[in-house]
């Protein structure tokens, strides 16, 4: 065999080669249909929160039994490395694996291309990988300005204020939703923003501490955002007087604390993940995860704004009319996911971050 021939022989050995190697990475990318038998959820808190954990846990328990899915819950796993959790989980042979936390988010996908598992993130919506890793970063800002609209027609010293316990893109999103319904009812009304911490989901103290802290700057209507540290927030609404003698009264949000409610809850962003995870299913069996967001808005009362007993009838109709308009399209309620849109919208940033 001459050389010119075997070289052109090795060539065509190669390049059938590579052509194999893309084609294989091809088929790594594109989805397949999946059959669902289980489902798995990571909670960094327990679920007894009245929002993010709590919610997330009884909406994956209600999917999965409607589709009688094997139901795997994991719950109070804090904010460390989720590594050893997700392995057990996809050992177990768990079909979707929901990490219910933006801590998880860095590990999630590295876990589900080790062993293969499908994931479901937060806060990475541009992370997206078919048939592996979906994103369900979801905004409820919508949500969040009939917020700011109920705290600027309920204020009687004309400060609000928000405590959040970090400002991921979520939290971003709702409190620039909140800011816009405030400026919209209301110009005069002062915004008072505090951050307690870069990731202080739990840390009920330090909710207390900051809350305190904007109540004594003015607010008296406290929009907080912050899973376990919101009974912080919480707390400190009941155990203070606004500037002026008067009440202070809270917003909260994904959840619903009726409950523990001592006077003092006003109102409540309300999430639904049902429809968020019921969809993920769907996805997995079509061989469509991965490739799509999922969203809440007011329109399916996939997001929509609690009413408790001390809104005056007279204010829950002017909100409820401010509702319809945003579903009709007639009030455009702006996205803002990053800190830097959200702090010029304030009239004040305070110290706590």
């Amino acid at each position: 065999m001459s050389k010119g021939l075997a070289a052109s022989k090795g060539r065509i050995r190669y390049a059938a080669a590579v052509a194999a190697a893309c084609l294989l990475l091809a088929g790594a990318q594109t989805p397949r249909a999946a059959e669902v038998k289980s489902l798995a959820i990571m909670l960094p808190e327990q679920a007894n929160d009245f929002g993010w954990n709590q919610q997330g846990m009884a909406a994956a328990r209600a999917v999965a039994e409607k589709d009688g899915l094997e139901f795997m819950p994991a719950e109070g796993l804090g904010y460390g490395d989720p590594r050893p959790t997700l392995r057990e989980l996809a050992a177990d042979r768990a079909s979707l694996i929901i990490a219910h936390a933006s801590g998880y988010n860095t590990a999630a996908p590295e876990i589900a291309a080790e062993t293969g598992t499908p994931v479901a993130i937060v806060d990475r919506p541009n992370d997206l990988k078919p048939g592996l890793v979906a994103d369900y970063t979801l905004y409820a800002h919508e949500g969040a300005y009939l917020a700011g609209v109920l705290a600027a027609l309920t204020t009687h010293t004309g400060t609000v204020g928000i405590v959040t316990s970090g400002e991921p893109p979520s939290w971003n999103a709702q409190s620039a939703g909140f800011a816009q319904g405030v400026h919209a009812t209301d110009p005069d009304v002062k915004i008072v923003y505090a951050v307690i911490g870069p990731a202080a989901y739990a840390d009920a103290a330090g909710g207390r501490r900051v809350a305190a802290s904007v109540i004594a700057a003015g607010a008296d209507v406290i929009f907080g955002q912050g899973d376990g540290s919101s009974f912080g927030m919480l707390e400190a609404v009941e155990t203070s007087k606004a500037v002026d003698g008067g009440e202070v009264w809270f917003i909260d949000v994904i959840g619903d604390k009726t409950p523990i409610d001592k006077g003092h809850l006003l109102s409540s962003v309300l999430w639904n993940l049902e429809p968020v995870y019921a969809a993920m299913v769907d996805d997995l069996k079509a061989g469509t995860f991965g490739t799509r967001h999922y969203a809440i808005t007011l329109a399916d009362d996939s997001v929509k704004l609690l009413q408790t007993k001390h809104i005056p009838a007279a204010v829950w109709d002017k909100v409820m009319a401010v509702r319809q308009r945003i579903v009709d399209g007639a009030i455009d309620v702006k996205l803002i996911t990053d800190a830097q849109g959200v702090r010029p919208l304030m009239s004040r940033v305070a110290a706590g971050d």
